[in-house]
């Protein structure tokens, strides 16, 4: 299980989302088997709405990332409820390019460096909310960090990280958030950028075994911070036979019959889990007697 963490400096005037996410990376790698830039960067994704997805107050609300950049990989989502619970899939899975200038995963190379970042939460009203920025450098923890501070006007830092091992399975996943809160004085500020001077990577500290409530506490170290809470988060999908049924069913009468007449078994695949979902003929008839 993966664990996110919460903690408010002592004054309330700014504070701190830390998640381990290992597990949901694993996961999602083990699901989608792409290639290692590519979890690396779905990755950053899923930790980055994971932790997005604990700030949401209500219990069925949802935030869904969507990114659309120019790069090889295309179109990447990741979406989470609001106890972490992260699920996300990318268009082209499988993307070979050279490492960076310092030898690393290029994700912004595979993100690519324009195009727009979408941020959708459903928070119970009759319409979403939806925010869109510019992708502003493809390494998704600064285009999260732009995000808030222009549609949301929250000043923001994120950082995140994924660790792919040689044989292309998860290391480490993992990253923090810290918000500013109105009214934040400027020795806080000062001192969280003092904090973060020469704080190591994420996937540094997670690989030397420090955990979510190690991170949050070296992220703010020249303040006093209090723990608000804590939760365990997974990887999770939430289709069902039934969700499938609904989206056949919305496709019309003409779009039914069609599949009922061609003779054959309609396949529907889940994009965030790969499971097919496989509809007979007659189980095709049967959505066309229900929709009537």
């Amino acid at each position: 299980m993966g664990k996110i963490v919460r903690y408010i400096t002592e004054d309330g005037s700014a504070f701190i989302v830390c998640a381990d996410t290992t597990d949901i990376v694993r996961k999602m790698e083990d699901i989608h088997k792409p290639s290692a830039v590519v979890t690396a960067a779905l990755g950053r994704l899923l930790t980055a709405s994971s932790m997005m997805g604990v700030m949401l107050k209500g219990k069925d609300d949802s935030v869904t990332l969507r990114l659309n950049g120019n790069g090889p990989a295309g179109s990447f989502i990741a979406v989470s409820d609001s106890e972490g619970n992260a699920r996300g899939y990318v268009q082209n899975k499988i993307v070979e390019i050279p490492l960076n200038d310092k030898g690393k995963l290029d994700v912004k190379g595979a993100v690519g460096t324009s195009g727009y970042l979408y941020v959708m939460k459903d928070i119970g009203l009759k319409e979403p909310f939806i925010g869109t920025t510019e992708i502003v450098s493809g390494e998704i923890a600064e285009d999260v960090t732009n995000y808030f501070a222009v549609s949301e006007q929250t000043p923001s830092v994120c950082a995140l990280g994924v660790l792919v091992n040689p044989d292309l399975t998860v290391n480490c996943s993992g990253g923090f958030l810290i918000q500013l809160l109105p009214g934040c004085p400027e020795e806080t500020v000062s001192a969280i950028e003092k904090s973060l001077e020469d704080i190591p990577s994420v996937t540094q500290m997670l690989s030397s075994g420090m955990t979510a409530d190690d991170i949050a506490k070296r992220a703010l170290k020249e303040l006093k911070i209090d723990k608000l809470d804590e939760s365990n988060s997974e990887y999770r999908c939430n289709c069902s036979k039934a969700k499938v049924e609904a989206a056949l069913i919305s496709t019309g009468i003409d779009s039914l019959k069609e599949m009922a007449d061609s003779g054959e078994d309609t396949k529907v695949e889940c994009h965030f889990c790969d499971k097919v979902y496989t509809f007979s003929p007659n189980d095709i008839k049967n959505l066309i007697e229900k929709s009537i």
